[in-house]
């Protein structure tokens, strides 16, 4: 499947959820609930998914964790917050760089209209 075709699965199952539970939890109960939608319509799913951090080719200790991976193609990053900030697309395009991945969907579960809280954020695609 391509980036589109799984960002299209993705965003439907995260309306879903959405619509069933609605907003006013933790991210972690947003991120348990969408890994396993996901993995039952038959998607990889890596969820916390460790990327090394390399700086001047050199691996770092220091790490960072994504939200959830898919089929090794893309990556989700979940919130639940009154408002995504600026520095919130700007995290996830970072993490788009640095794991050399093409799309990457941000998802603000906190919310009244789910459809106005998710951001498709491209590298190169």
């Amino acid at each position: 499947m391509t980036e589109n075709e799984i960002s299209y699965k993705i965003i439907g199952a995260a309306l879903q959820i959405h619509k069933t539970i609605g907003p006013g939890l933790l991210e972690s109960a947003y991120e348990s609930a969408l890994a396993f939608d996901l993995k039952e319509i038959g998607f990889d799913v890596k969820q916390q998914f460790p990327m090394p951090f390399i700086y001047k080719n050199v691996k770092q200790d220091v790490g960072y964790r994504i939200d959830l991976v898919i089929n090794n193609k893309v990556i989700i990053e979940i919130k639940s917050i009154e408002t995504l900030a600026p520095i919130h697309y700007a995290q996830t395009l970072t993490y788009l760089r640095l794991s050399n991945l093409k799309l990457a969907i941000l998802i603000n579960f906190n919310c009244k209209i789910l459809k106005d809280n998710i951001h498709r954020i491209v590298n190169k695609l």
